[in-house]
Protein backbone atom coordinates (compact mmCIF):
# COMPACT_ATOMS: atom_id res chain seq x y z
CA UNK A 1 0.00 0.00 0.00
CA UNK A 2 1.20 3.52 -0.88
CA UNK A 3 2.46 5.70 1.83
CA UNK A 4 2.59 9.20 0.88
CA UNK A 5 -0.27 11.67 0.32
CA UNK A 6 -0.19 12.36 -3.40
CA UNK A 7 0.25 8.39 -4.13
CA UNK A 8 -3.39 7.84 -2.40
CA UNK A 9 -4.91 10.07 -3.92
CA UNK A 10 -3.49 8.75 -7.68
CA UNK A 11 -5.10 5.44 -6.35
CA UNK A 12 -8.14 7.22 -5.98
CA UNK A 13 -8.10 9.23 -9.12
CA UNK A 14 -7.13 5.52 -11.12
CA UNK A 15 -10.03 3.44 -9.54
CA UNK A 16 -12.38 6.69 -10.63
CA UNK A 17 -11.42 6.53 -14.34
CA UNK A 18 -10.82 2.71 -14.08
CA UNK A 19 -14.91 2.81 -13.02
CA UNK A 20 -15.99 5.66 -15.73
CA UNK A 21 -14.04 3.69 -18.42
CA UNK A 22 -15.19 0.50 -17.60
CA UNK A 23 -19.19 2.08 -17.66
CA UNK A 24 -18.27 3.83 -21.02
CA UNK A 25 -17.17 0.72 -22.58
CA UNK A 26 -19.57 -1.02 -21.28
CA UNK A 27 -22.50 1.19 -22.68
CA UNK A 28 -20.69 0.65 -26.07
CA UNK A 29 -21.12 -3.30 -26.22
CA UNK A 30 -24.92 -3.13 -24.76
CA UNK A 31 -25.49 -0.90 -27.66
CA UNK A 32 -24.08 -2.91 -30.16
CA UNK A 33 -25.95 -5.86 -29.01
CA UNK A 34 -29.06 -3.69 -29.40
CA UNK A 35 -27.98 -3.34 -32.89
CA UNK A 36 -27.70 -7.23 -33.43
CA UNK A 37 -30.78 -8.42 -31.60
CA UNK A 38 -32.90 -5.54 -33.46
CA UNK A 39 -31.10 -7.37 -36.63
CA UNK A 40 -32.06 -10.77 -35.82
CA UNK A 41 -35.69 -9.65 -34.98
CA UNK A 42 -36.71 -7.18 -37.26
CA UNK A 43 -36.79 -4.19 -34.69
CA UNK A 44 -36.33 -0.83 -35.49
CA UNK A 45 -32.22 -1.20 -36.56
CA UNK A 46 -31.87 2.10 -37.65
CA UNK A 47 -32.81 3.61 -34.29
CA UNK A 48 -30.56 1.36 -32.81
CA UNK A 49 -27.61 1.80 -35.10
CA UNK A 50 -27.58 5.51 -34.67
CA UNK A 51 -27.84 5.06 -31.36
CA UNK A 52 -25.26 2.73 -30.92
CA UNK A 53 -23.13 4.74 -33.49
CA UNK A 54 -23.29 8.05 -31.09
CA UNK A 55 -21.71 6.18 -27.96
CA UNK A 56 -19.02 4.63 -29.64
CA UNK A 57 -18.01 7.54 -31.34
CA UNK A 58 -18.27 9.28 -27.55
CA UNK A 59 -16.02 6.51 -26.33
CA UNK A 60 -13.35 7.07 -28.80
CA UNK A 61 -13.94 10.85 -28.54
CA UNK A 62 -12.89 10.56 -24.76
CA UNK A 63 -10.14 8.25 -25.45
CA UNK A 64 -11.53 4.62 -24.01
CA UNK A 65 -11.64 3.23 -26.86
CA UNK A 66 -8.90 4.35 -29.75
CA UNK A 67 -10.28 5.50 -32.80
CA UNK A 68 -9.68 3.17 -35.19
CA UNK A 69 -10.72 0.57 -33.31
CA UNK A 70 -14.33 2.30 -33.28
CA UNK A 71 -14.31 2.88 -37.08
CA UNK A 72 -13.90 -0.93 -37.16
CA UNK A 73 -16.85 -1.55 -34.76
CA UNK A 74 -19.03 1.36 -36.56
CA UNK A 75 -18.27 -0.37 -39.92
CA UNK A 76 -19.15 -4.07 -38.89
CA UNK A 77 -22.14 -2.67 -37.12
CA UNK A 78 -23.68 -0.86 -40.26
CA UNK A 79 -22.67 -3.73 -42.42
CA UNK A 80 -24.83 -6.01 -40.54
CA UNK A 81 -27.74 -3.56 -40.03
CA UNK A 82 -27.50 -3.30 -44.10
CA UNK A 83 -28.03 -6.93 -44.90
CA UNK A 84 -31.35 -7.18 -42.58
CA UNK A 85 -32.55 -4.33 -44.95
Amino acid sequence: MANHKSALKRIKQNEKRRMRNRMVKTRAKTSAKKVLSAVDNNGDVSGEFKKAQSVIDKAAKKGILHRRTAARKISRLNRRANTSA
